[in-house]
Parts: structure tokens; C-alpha cells; sequence
């Protein structure tokens, strides 16, 4: 069996490098590019800053007034985003990637998986060249870096791209993968989130070797079967997943900040109502008909928290729309959840109302 070749490509600070193509001179300056809310003013989160942003602290997720407050003093600059812009770039960005790729994986905005085993006879030397040439296009053409990773499969190029960044190229060895990730945390291995590594440190193991040390049959008991076999294989740098055909994504949203935080299911579901139907019009202007819905949090925190569902068969009513989101609206607050600030509906798995056709519209 030939061995695989996959790059796992990520751009840096992609919503800030979008803007600095706009504005050339924000390059040198720190920028946060923001998602403002209803409530005006200040009220609000990052959801990107660049590296001389970061220096002072700003990063994703802070609220928009502490992120001023840490970049006070400085020429910083704070943007309003502007997602049709970046999916303009993010589609160019795509485009040059995927003309690389025997597989292409579309994952986001800002990232992508490439399976180029075919066209590299499996050596990741050439694939390392491939991805070099992937970069050397973008920049060329979109004046943007991303940084690369290179290795036998998606864990570890994924890991990899993170590795060197900004404008990185990092590749892994078959054979080096234990090694590479001894030098990471647990945290840096996708998968490994805060409480599972809490857990492991609970345990005695807080280091990728320690955890690599202990018996997967042990690890399945604490974590259960799935979890565990995953926590055991990843730090071991092994990943069987195929890269996914899979093109850029089609989806239609609507978001709002709600008048003020709460938990109270009646409040969140007028305000769910509401919102589907305002994204509804937009399906039904557009002739669209929807097999995927899901439904997002946006906590006081700013945690962020999803369901969904995949219907039988394709859809158009606001009914089904109203009734598929108010159960999974319904299903979340069984948990124990904190206080909404924001109430969110998606729709994907789309297609007109006779026939299929691919759509490029996001908002």
C-alpha cells in the first residue's frame, strides 16, 4: 500500500490579511478585526487579530473593550468584518490550492487538507515542494501568506501548519511523528481540548510522552472507547482519515445579539422564531431548499456552542424551519447551559427548488 502525502494548509491571521490587501498599511500597525454587536458601542468580540495585535495580548474571542484597553497607546486599529469580502479572497485562495490536489478537502474560510499522494508517488520531499509552490502562488497572486504542514496524514500536517507560524512550512518525517509532537503540549493535538487534558493531568499525565506511556485500555475506561482509543493514537502521531472531496461549503445564516442575557427558554425561542424567520425570506427569495439546520450559542463568555440536524429529505416551509430549530433549541437547554448573548440559525445542504445549483452567496 503506497503511502500517503497530505498537506494541511492555514492562513495567518486570514480576516486581518484581507484587510491589510484593502489597506496596505495596516501591515505594520495592530489590527483586530471585529464582530460588533446590536447593543452598539463598544459591545462585542475579536474574531481575528494579527501578530503585532497579539504581541500586546488581543486574540480571538476577547471582548472588543479589553482588547482596546490592552492595545491603549498604540496606533491599533479596530475593524468592523466584513464576511462577503473575505469569502471573495477565501474562494480566490481556494482555487489556487485545489489545482494542487489529487483530493481536496475544503474545511474553512482559511483552511484546507490536500491529499496529493497520486501526484507525489508518496513522497513527502515533493510534497513539500508542492506546498512551497502553494504558497509562492498565493503571495503572488493575493499578496497573503499561509503557513503549511506536510506529513502521512491529516493529525500531523494539521499540527505541522501550526508549528512555524507566520508563513510556515513544517514538514514531518514518517517515522518522526512521535518525536515531532514530544516537543508540543497536549493542548496542541486537535482533539485534546481543556477538560480532556485536565483529566490526563488529574491522572499523573501531563506531558504527550506521559500519556504515550499509558495503556489504551485504561484510557477507553476514563475517556470511553472512542475518546480514548483517539487520545491513545494521537499522541503516536497515527490518523487514518481520508481526505474528503469536499468543495468550499454553501451556507446561509442569520445571527443577533439579544436585548440582554438570558437563559429563559421562552425568550430564547421568540427569539429563534424570529430569526428563522428572517432567514427564511432570504431562502425563499433565493428559491432555495435546505437539508441541514443547526442552530449556534454565543454565551456571555463568548463560548460558543452548536447543534444540528440533517432532515430525510430537502425542505423550504418556515414551519419545518421553526419546528427542526426549536427542537434543537429545546435539546441544548436540557444542559446546564450559561446565559445566551447571541442566538444564531444556519441552513446548509442546499439546492433551488427545481434541480441543484451550486451558490457562492454567504452572509
Amino acid at each position: 500500500m503506497e503511502e500517503r502525502a497530505v498537506l494541511h494548509v492555514d492562513f495567518d491571521h486570514f480576516y486581518a490579511q484581507c484587510e491589510e490587501i484593502r489597506q496596505p498599511s495596516l501591515r505594520t500597525l495592530p489590527v483586530c478585526v471585529c464582530i460588533y454587536s446590536d447593543r452598539g458601542g463598544e459591545s462585542g468580540a475579536v474574531a481575528t487579530a494579527n501578530y503585532p495585535a497579539r504581541k500586546f495580548g488581543a486574540k480571538s474571542g476577547l471582548p472588543i473593550s479589553r482588547a482596546k484597553r490592552l492595545l491603549e497607546g498604540t496606533d491599533a486599529r479596530f475593524i468592523p468584518v466584513d464576511f462577503e469580502y473575505y469569502s471573495d479572497v477565501s474562494e480566490k485562495a481556494m482555487a489556487i490550492m485545489e489545482g494542487y490536489a489529487d483530493v481536496f478537502e475544503y474545511v474553512g474560510r482559511d483552511e484546507a487538507y490536500l491529499d496529493v499522494t497520486e501526484r507525489t508517488g508518496g513522497s513527502l520531499k515533493t510534497a513539500a515542494h508542492l506546498a512551497q509552490q502553494i504558497k509562492n502562488g498565493i503571495r503572488e497572486s493575493l499578496r497573503m501568506t499561509c503557513s503549511a504542514g506536510v506529513s502521512r496524514n491529516k493529525l500531523v500536517s494539521k499540527i505541522a501548519s501550526g508549528y512555524k507560524k507566520p508563513d510556515g512550512l513544517t514538514v514531518v518525517e514518517a517515522g518522526s511523528e512521535e518525536s515531532f509532537l514530544d516537543g508540543l503540549t497536549l493542548r496542541d493535538i486537535p482533539g485534546i481540548g481543556g477538560k480532556t487534558a485536565k483529566r490526563l493531568g488529574a491522572a499523573g499525565m501531563t506531558t504527550v510522552a506521559a500519556v504515550r506511556a499509558a495503556d489504551v485500555f485504561d484510557l477507553q475506561r476514563t475517556f470511553g472507547r472512542k475518546t480514548g482509543t483517539y487520545v491513545y493514537n494521537s499522541v503516536r502521531g497515527i490518523n487514518e482519515d481520508p481526505v474528503h472531496e469536499r468543495p468550499p461549503s454553501v451556507q446561509f445564516s442569520k445571527i443577533v445579539t439579544l436585548k440582554r442575557n438570558t437563559t429563559d427558554p421562552g425568550e430564547l425561542a421568540e427569539a429563534l422564531q424570529e430569526v428563522c424567520r428572517s432567514l427564511h425570506g432570504t431562502l425563499a427569495e433565493r428559491g432555495m431548499r435546505f437539508r441541514l439546520v443547526g442552530i449556534q450559542f454565543v454565551h456571555a463568555d463568548l463560548s460558543n456552542r452548536t447543534r444540528s440536524r440533517t432532515l430525510r429529505n430537502h425542505a423550504d416551509s418556515l414551519e419545518k424551519l421553526q419546528e427542526v430549530s426549536g427542537q434543537l433549541l429545546d435539546g441544548a437547554l436540557r444542559d446546564t447551559v450559561p446565559p445566551v448573548r447571541r442566538l444564531g440559525v444556519k441552513v446548509s445542504d442546499l439546492t433551488k427548488a427545481v434541480g441543484q445549483q451550486a451558490i457562492s452567496s454567504y452572509f
